[in-house]
């Protein structure tokens, strides 16, 4: 059988292309099934995205049940952790679910008033709030 020289180059020609075209497909982009999103749902206290004045931490304060666990809405706004105060939600700077707050206009005299009211909160301490306590920081 013979195969004139036409034929065969026409048969060598299809063979290249077939080859560069397959090599070619190996280096074009992959279709990459879509994934459904996982959507994570954080909760956050009730005075999220809201002032955080002292007025807001007292009733947040007057809310707080020390006997009962640690929550975003049970905390004690007051306590403070290696020297820092939690966001609204009982959350310390370096936590990574904390939100720097919405603060209130400070002064001297509103200092000097949030102070009084921070030493009569340290003489009468809720009920079970001691070191240890469930909704302590511990």
């Amino acid at each position: 059988v013979t195969i004139s020289s036409t034929t065969l180059k026409e048969k060598m020609k299809s063979v290249i292309i077939a080859l560069t075209i397959a090599a070619a497909s190996a280096f074009a982009p992959v279709q990459v099934p879509r994934t459904v999103g996982t959507q994570l749902f954080m909760e956050y206290g009730e005075m999220d995205g809201k002032l955080w004045d002292n007025d807001a931490k007292v009733g947040v304060y007057n809310k707080w049940d020390p006997n009962s666990p640690r929550t975003v809405n049970n905390f004690n706004p007051f306590e403070t952790w290696d020297g820092n105060s939690p966001d609204c939600s009982g959350f310390y700077p370096g936590e990574g679910r904390y939100k720097d707050p919405l603060r209130g206009d400070v002064s001297f005299a509103i200092m000097m008033a949030e102070r009084a009211q921070a030493e009569e909160r340290a003489a009468n301490p809720k009920p079970g709030d001691k070191p240890g306590c469930p909704g302590c920081r511990n």
